[in-house]
């Protein structure tokens, strides 16, 4: 589907915090230069026809205030939209709350596409997987925005799913989880805690028993 080595490089990934009104937040970011204009990545990201092309089927409005859901997963308000740099909206799943915001600029004839995920978790929930228990999903999504960016054609969701649970798949999530781990340590997270919370994330995403017991 990808060359995984190439695409877990290609990847910018940032752990760091910050103070909200109801207090400090956890930021998760990720970005990667695109070899297209910016205009055809604003468009691939906020054209509710084309986005199930290679992420989710969405229903709702796309525009600020708007409310917006993403088949099977979180829904929630656009607080911002600015064509054709960037939105900011709410990411609800379930009972909890947090938000994305999403930049684009052009760089050198093409366009540099960024992501920051923040979300208030619990000390020891964040302890336990870290930062790549949102960061392989965020990984995941830019698999298809990759493929799609890069071909022009649809994602089909079986393949996808098929290649996730693949040989090649695992590899991905495993090479993603260890790029979250060195992204955690760099943000000044315990090497030793940070080692231990990834491989617990990669147990969980490639369905493998927990390592060594860590999860105690």
């Amino acid at each position: 589907m990808i060359d995984v080595t190439q695409q877990i490089e290609s990847v910018n990934r940032q752990v760091g915090t910050r103070v909200l009104e109801d207090g400090r937040a956890h930021v998760v970011g990720v970005s990667r230069v695109y070899d297209v204009p910016l205009e055809d990545l604003w468009d691939a990201c906020s054209n509710p026809e084309r986005i199930p092309l290679w992420f989710l089927p969405v229903t709702g409005e796309l525009r600020t205030g708007g409310r917006y859901q993403l088949e099977g997963n979180a829904g929630g308000t656009v607080l911002r939209c600015e064509p054709p740099v960037g939105f900011s909206a709410t990411w609800e799943y379930g009972e909890e709350l947090s938000w994305i915001e999403v930049r684009m600029t052009r760089e050198d004839g093409s366009a540099r596409f960024v992501l920051e995920h923040t979300a208030h978790i619990e000390d020891e929930r964040w302890t336990e997987y870290g930062p790549g228990a949102v960061g392989v999903g965020w990984d995941l999504m830019l698999v298809g925005l990759t493929v799609h960016l890069s071909t022009g054609a649809a994602v089909d969701p079986r393949e996808a799913m098929l290649w996730s649970a693949s040989d090649e798949g695992r590899r991905f999530v495993t090479a993603s989880s260890d790029a979250w781990y060195r992204a955690n340590v760099a943000g000044g997270a315990d090497p030793r805690a940070a080692r231990a919370s990834a491989d617990r994330t990669t147990a969980f995403y490639t369905g493998a028993d927990d390592p060594g017991g860590s999860a105690g």
